[in-house]
């Protein structure tokens, strides 16, 4: 018997991320790399745990085996709890059939029995993909003040990417007048977050409509919120103001890595209170070399380092040869860079075992 929970989540990580290339070539794009030390799905992992939030289903597809890995059984995140926590939830057949997630509602729906085994009154919605930190509790206190049926984070973009963005026209209140998902010519540069409060009586049976709807793209955005407009329902915008990236390419991936080395930064990874936690992966101490030159970079464990890093992040066991300069660079984990290398604003990522690459 399950425990009654009164907000389950369900984050959507089986996302392929075409845009970030080689980056997502073997990896789901929520198991990529961020930070130094992290993978992206740690942050909402981590929000989720930090506002209080017990069980998590995590539905994963594309190129599940990396990300499988890392959740485990939730351990990091406090989420290896026996009736809540973590669950991975892949696609699956059943008697009555099964297929791959057609869409992110039809990811919702099939796991339908996954959510009605906690009987909840509210579900959380959120993407695996973006960095940010976030108290979704006070999102959930905001959804039932207005008695909502469907509460959307919202954050003020730049008008030129907005038409990357579900776009909404809210008023004064925060009732959502309108919703385009992507549209070419956005009237508006209030952007959806991708996080979403629904009552669950509610989204069900939306869902259910959905799927039964054969021309439906069976997602969130070009079609649950827009029917929920449509039948004049309960629609709430929940503004943010705080630091989000929407990481879909190389260039706002590196921005974002870069974010972390400003002076004061806007996302703040050493704060007590609201920490990201994820699996250590590397037992070994770093190596920095006399004549090694390091200045306002992250170096995370295991590195070995007799060149020049400036303002760069390196991932765990990195080894940088000597006379190599890096500068503003973001290095994957095992990568090894050679004697007298330049490398500067760049994505590096390899494997090597060689360490005479980089040793004097």
């Amino acid at each position: 018997m399950k425990k009654n929970q009164e907000c389950v989540a369900m984050l959507l990580a089986g996302g392929e991320g075409k845009r970030l290339g080689n980056l997502t070539k073997k990896l789901a794009k929520p198991a990529v790399y961020f930070g130094g030390k992290y993978r992206i799905i740690d942050f909402p992992l981590s929000n989720c745990i930090n506002s209080g939030i017990e069980t998590v289903g995590v539905l994963t597809q594309y190129e599940p085996l990396a990300l499988n890995n890392h959740l485990g059984i939730g351990t990091p995140w406090d989420l290896d709890r026996r009736n809540s926590g973590l669950t991975c939830l892949p696609p699956f057949v059943e008697k009555r059939g099964g297929s791959w997630y057609l869409g992110t509602a039809d990811a919702i729906y099939q796991n339908s029995c996954f959510i009605e085994q906690y009987d909840p009154e509210y579900v959380l919605i959120l993407s695996g993909d973006h960095i940010y930190k976030m108290d979704y509790s006070l999102m959930l206190d905001y959804h039932k003040e207005r008695g909502a049926e469907a509460t959307i984070s919202v954050i003020e973009v730049p008008w030129d990417e907005a038409s990357r963005f579900g776009i909404m026209n809210a008023n004064e209140d925060g009732n959502i007048l309108e919703f385009e998902e992507k549209p070419a010519n956005p009237e508006s540069n209030l952007a959806s977050m991708g996080i979403y409060i629904f009552n669950w009586s509610v989204l069900k049976e939306y869902l259910l409509n959905d799927a039964q709807t054969s021309e439906s793209h069976h997602d969130f955005g070009k079609d649950i919120i827009p029917a929920m407009l449509g039948d004049n329902r309960k629609l709430f915008a929940y503004p943010f103001s705080g630091y989000w990236k929407d990481v879909g390419t190389v260039q706002s991936y590196w921005e974002a890595n870069m974010d972390l080395l400003a002076s004061q930064p806007s996302l703040k990874l050493n704060e007590y209170n609201w920490r990201i936690y994820s699996v250590h992966e590397c037992p070994s101490p770093q190596y920095i070399s006399p004549h090694a030159k390091i200045s306002d970079s992250l170096i995370n464990e295991g590195c070995v380092i007799y060149g020049e890093i400036s303002h760069s992040i390196l991932f765990h066991q990195v080894g940088v040869g000597c006379n190599s300069q890096l500068e503003q660079c973001v290095i994957m984990p095992h990568a090894k860079i050679g004697k007298h290398v330049k490398l500067k604003k760049s994505n590096c990522h390899g494997r090597s075992h060689n360490t005479r690459l980089y040793r004097h």
